[in-house]
């Protein structure tokens, strides 16, 4: 439990006590399904270790939405818990993690007794809305080669690793464009000596 606490500093001592006691603390490892859509809310969950992606599936295709990183929670789940309607997302776990599960039931008070855990999704709210432009300004601007650059880079910062152990076709789910393709250009960007690929890993060497 002190481990736990120690993760939750950006919140007060009180809120931070608070949480823990309401909550249970459960560890998923690299590639558990938290969230599925359609599926309704019975916990919020707060990443104390590891990484998680949220997207939206359309065909079958993933528009990548944004990751939850340490000290973050998933503002499409907070959504939904308050709304009492189910999910539009599907968030799994990028790499091992351990998250902070609160029943949903909770939620009232908490926003009602505590005004920084409303802030704190206000601002959860702000951060996604501002990637969500930056991500739809790439999408309009950049070509495939940059774009499938960035989201390695991307994927390496958030990870701290220069190494990406991922397939040509779900770099092409989470791009939305065909694996060919996919393929293609990561040879491309070999060719430019940005990337190097080893069965199934994609490690990033050179800068754009």
């Amino acid at each position: 439990m002190r481990q736990s606490k120690d993760k939750l500093t950006f919140l007060s001592p009180d809120l931070a006590n608070t949480i823990l006691e309401l909550s249970n603390i459960k560890a998923f490892p690299k590639g558990s399904v938290i969230l599925k859509e359609n599926q309704y809310i019975k916990t919020l969950p707060i990443l104390i270790d590891g990484l998680i992606k949220v997207y939206a599936h359309y065909d079958d295709k993933e528009l990548l939405l944004y990751y939850i990183q340490e000290s973050q929670s998933c503002i499409m789940t907070f959504y939904a818990s308050l709304e009492n309607t189910s999910s539009k997302v599907t968030a799994i776990t990028e790499e091992d993690s351990k998250l902070i599960l609160l029943p949903i039931r909770h939620l009232a008070n908490l926003i009602k007794d505590f005004p920084e855990f409303n802030e704190l999704f206000y601002n959860q709210f702000n951060l996604r809305y501002v990637e969500l432009i930056e991500r739809l300004g790439h999408l309009l601007v950049d070509n495939l080669d940059k774009r499938l650059y960035d989201h390695l880079k991307n994927k390496s910062d958030l990870t701290k690793s220069t190494s990406i152990i991922i397939s040509h076709n779900q770099l092409a789910k989470e791009l939305g464009t065909a694996r060919e393709v996919v393929s293609r250009t990561l040879k491309k960007l070999e060719k430019a000596h940005k990337i190097t690929q080893n069965s199934g890993e994609i490690k990033i060497v050179g800068s754009w």
